[in-house]
């Protein structure tokens, strides 16, 4: 089963830094999920770092965001460290939130196709619903756009 667009989100756990993630845990909050292939590669820690410089104006819009990758719990830790993250990054190994969003794709890289997560976002309102999914984004001014979608919300 995936999740489509104006449906709710299952709820669903999945070990995170800062502890266990639920997403019955944020109702009541807008909850911004984005998918990235992999820890300490040049897109994703350029996109950690705009989602946490524009950190306060997403909580100030009522959101919280969370990273999510197939990463391990300890890759992530050291990844928020480095970088400094002020939101929790969710491991997802066994790639059963991948699956939900429907985020795992067949991808060229160096010529050879795998297996990867395709960079995506999804925005989640209060009620559990989700209204928005950016697939196949470009990291340059994604962060500013989530931003605005959330503030017309």
């Amino acid at each position: 089963m995936t999740v489509s667009l104006n449906q709710d989100v299952p709820d669903f756990s999945a070990p995170a830094t800062g502890g266990t993630f639920r997403l019955a845990d944020q109702r009541g909050k807008t909850v911004v999920l984005y998918f990235y292939p992999k820890d300490n590669t040049p897109g994703c820690t350029n996109e950690a770092m705009d989602f946490r410089d524009n950190h306060d104006a997403f909580v100030k819009a009522g959101a919280v965001v969370f990273g999510i990758s197939r990463d391990s719990l300890k890759s992530h830790e050291n990844f928020k460290a480095k970088l400094e993250l002020p939101f929790e990054l969710i491991s997802d190994t066994d790639e059963a939130v991948c699956a939900l969003f429907d985020v795992i794709k067949m991808k060229k890289m160096y010529g050879k196709e795998v297996r990867g997560i395709e960079r995506s976002t999804f925005v989640i309102d209060g009620k559990g619903k989700l209204r928005h999914e950016l697939r196949g984004i470009k990291v340059p001014s994604h962060v500013d756009e989530v931003l605005g979608l959330i503030q017309q919300m």
